[in-house]
């Protein structure tokens, strides 16, 4: 089998107007890439007045030859690392646990009941009464506000 050339990939503008955006890419290389990345449109990394300071390749063969997973021991900017001095590690204070607070816990208020007389009717629906002896929670709290 013979191997096909590869394909030219031409894209019509909205104009009608045909485009070779692989030729297009490749005219512009050099040209310096938007952003604050500070590479060209290839891929290179460039130094001060635009001129390569590192070529695209250098970097893809730095990224496969480290190990997925695994940082590099020494970083790539700045000064080196250097290890924290013995004499900070040494110096802690033993605390002593500190024992919780207790606070008391609340007791449900009791009500005496009433012991004159019968229950007052609460409400009336369709000439039923109800009527309670004791009121609980909000019904209880809410009783001299109506």
């Amino acid at each position: 089998m013979v191997a096909r050339a590869p394909r030219k990939r031409m894209y019509r503008t909205m104009q009608g107007r045909m485009v070779d955006i692989e030729k297009l890419r490749a005219a512009n290389e050099s040209v310096q890439a938007v952003g604050n990345m500070n590479v060209n449109a290839k891929g290179d990394l460039l130094g001060p007045g635009g001129q390569i300071k590192t070529p695209k390749e250098k970097i893809i063969q730095k990224y496969y030859e480290q190990p997925k997973g695994m940082v590099s021991d020494t970083p790539s900017k700045g000064k080196p690392m250097t290890a924290p001095k013995a004499e900070t590690v040494k110096t802690v204070q033993k605390m002593t646990p500190v024992s919780p607070k207790k606070t008391p816990t609340p007791q449900p208020k009791k009500v005496d009941p009433k012991v004159d007389a019968e229950p007052t009717p609460v409400s009336t629906f369709k000439s039923k009464t109800v009527s309670t002896t004791e009121k609980k929670g909000i019904d209880a709290a809410l009783d001299g506000l109506e």
